[in-house]
């Protein structure tokens, strides 16, 4: 029976639950807002099922992948819509068009972000662009398996535990499936995700009831959020909402800031709000047994400048000759590289973020102070840590660094 002692040995999978024949888990939210696997005792036969299925407990072998590639999609307009270089649409356009199906992270009405599947072109647009909240699995692992079963090529894109906790629930091996999974930073609070959402709105709100005109408005709707907007370049991302206009035909900005300006974004570089167990990830150096990671490839300035046009390059690794079956099938602007160049920039790919110290100061009052405020304080830089980055800037100017 699955039993968490230590919320660091739990990564919200959905394995457990998903696996269960009893229905005797739920996947109960804590204080911090990450959801966690309670067992009804009462109904519990102590199969042991929930605890062969934990990518906690049965961690995979560290590997290296056998080829690295920074690569791009060759129509623009995918590649600005989406977070890299547009690998992940190339992919799942190919899966697609073979009748397949593509599961992977969307955002539902109320502005979660779910893990979902879909069977057309068309529904790959909400799987587009990262999401910087951890997704609710729900019955994804189920509904994949029902489609590997019935003999349907499925292509599951995911956070690398959850492309463990996958491939631990379905027990075997499927020639008709292809797993993705990204370099992860960690996964943030989606609670934490809400209450940024609604300190945002609320702050818009109050501006209008100023205006003389607020009477003649209508109450704004999100009609769209991007966590890595491109209008001023890849590496200097933006974060945009958009809302409904207060005409209904027409769509206008909420907010729009860079990545170094948005508080959300900031909080979330600093480690404040991530999943216990993204300090302790099962599922770095390739262990969730995924066949292709992708995500950006940073340093690719420095690396292959000749490809850097600062409208995003992917970085891909291929990690299994199924993976590289598919990459090869897909028409790509690719140069390969070596795994240590990287690695270099990309130092996720095989160690987890430190606990920040004042991760405990911010859990004790987020609920309690406004957003704005917390993050501001949280995240200021000391006078030590500015004189360091102005110093680093004229070196790196200087050609020093």
């Amino acid at each position: 029976m699955i039993s968490i002692q230590n919320k660091i040995d739990c990564c919200g999978c959905n394995a457990c639950l998903s696996v269960c024949l009893k229905q005797c888990i739920e996947m109960k939210e804590d204080a911090e807002g990450f959801l966690y696997p309670i067992v009804d005792e009462s109904i519990c036969i102590d199969c042991g099922l929930c605890e062969k299925v934990c990518p906690v407990i049965n961690q995979n072998k560290e590997r290296k992948p056998l080829h690295v590639y920074a690569a791009k999609n060759e129509d623009e307009e995918i590649r600005l819509k989406s977070s890299s270089g547009g690998i992940f649409s190339l992919l799942a356009e190919k899966i697609i068009k073979e009748g397949g199906v593509v599961f992977g992270a969307k955002f539902n009405k109320n502005w979660e972000v779910i893990h979902s599947y879909t069977e057309t072109i068309g529904g790959l647009a909400d799987f587009r662009g990262s999401k910087y909240v951890q997704s609710r699995i729900g019955n994804a692992y189920k509904e994949a398996k029902c489609f590997l079963n019935s003999e349907r090529i499925v292509l599951f894109t995911g956070t690398p535990c959850q492309i463990a906790g996958l491939k631990l629930f379905l027990g075997t091996e499927y020639d008709n499936l292809l797993t993705v999974d990204f370099v992860c930073h960690g996964v943030p609070s989606p609670k934490v995700w809400q209450i940024y959402l609604e300190s945002i709105i609320s702050c818009k709100d109050n501006i209008k009831k100023k205006s003389v005109l607020s009477s003649l408005n209508k109450v704004p709707v999100i009609t769209g959020i991007s966590f890595r907007d491109k209008q001023k370049g890849w590496k200097k991302y933006g974060f945009v909402v958009n809302q409904s206009a207060f005409k209904a035909d027409e769509n206008t900005i909420l907010l729009s800031e860079t990545v170094d300006v948005n508080l959300y974004m900031k909080g979330f570089l600093n480690d404040l709000y991530l999943r216990p167990s993204c300090h302790a990830c099962p599922a770095k150096s390739f262990k969730s047994g995924s066949d292709i990671t992708i995500g950006d490839y940073w340093g690719i300035q420095d690396v292959l400048p000749d490809l850097d046009d600062d409208k995003g390059v992917s970085l891909v690794m291929v990690n299994t000759f199924k993976g590289k079956k598919y990459c090869s099938t897909v028409s790509t602007v690719s140069r390969e590289t070596s795994y240590e160049d990287a690695l270099k920039y990309n130092p996720s790919i095989e160690k987890s973020v430190a606990i920040p110290p004042k991760r405990k100061l911010f859990f004790e009052n987020f609920t309690k102070l406004s957003f704005t405020k917390l993050i501001v304080s949280l995240t200021k830089l000391s006078i030590l840590k500015k004189i360091k980055g102005f110093v680093s800037n004229i070196l790196r100017n200087c050609g020093k660094l």
